[in-house]
């Protein structure tokens, strides 16, 4: 009777989970949101559910999903200019362009030389409020300019990112081109639906596959 009241509970427990996912799980499995690399550090072993035979580490989709929620909830206390999207790596310019484009966020893609937060008197000067970085390693310039403004940072962290100077980590692939492109879709989103631009799901106008197809 025990282990039947146990599995039900099990049960209960997953369905309600589901319910408080973002997009459905299917979306988050099939684009490898939450695989992530051999190596694991620190900073990233609350986040890992388990190893792999082969080695690589597994991310806790739940815990993927309430940090999406909690990064999506504070970025809308800002106005979309306020926020810059920092992402170096290419398989993410897309999806980070896509993201500015509906919801009117700052993004700088490719190589951030220092100084883009700090110096006014260069051309792609941002005086931003809040910055998100796609990976806190390639895109470490912009964290230490961020840090010398004292911008908060939301940083994307796979398994074997540091989290140094990083005020909220979102632990994902960050990687993969789709697993970027569900990350900036449900970005923005949950960003448009908190600023009561969007009622629900419905009214999100784009597709996934916007974020990483390339017109």
């Amino acid at each position: 009777m025990m282990t039947v009241r146990k599995e039900e509970q099990t049960k209960i427990e997953e369905e309600q989970n589901a319910e408080n996912l973002l997009v459905p799980l299917d979306q988050y499995l099939k684009v490898g949101l939450h695989i992530g690399t051999k190596y694991k550090t620190k900073y990233m072993e609350p986040f890992i559910y388990k190893t792999r035979q082969d080695g690589l580490a597994v991310l806790n989709v739940q815990k993927i999903n309430d940090r999406i929620s909690v990064a999506t909830k504070f970025l809308s206390q800002y106005n979309p200019d306020e926020i810059l999207i920092v992402c170096r790596r290419e398989n993410g310019h897309r999806a980070v362009k896509m993201c500015a484009k509906l919801t009117g966020m700052k993004v700088y893609v490719g190589r951030y030389p220092p100084g883009v937060l700090t110096n006014p008197s260069l051309e792609n000067f941002h005086e931003a409020k809040i910055l998100i970085v796609s990976d806190p390693w390639v895109d470490k310039n912009a964290i230490k300019d961020a840090v010398t403004t004292g911008a908060p940072i939301i940083g994307l962290c796979d398994t074997n990112n540091e989290a140094n100077n990083l005020d909220l980590i979102v632990p994902c692939n960050n990687k993969g081109r789709k697993s970027l492109a569900l990350f900036y879709y449900i970005l923005a989103k949950e960003f448009l639906k908190n600023k009561g631009i969007i009622k629900d799901d419905k009214e999100f106008s784009a597709q996934l596959e916007d974020f990483y197809v390339e017109e």
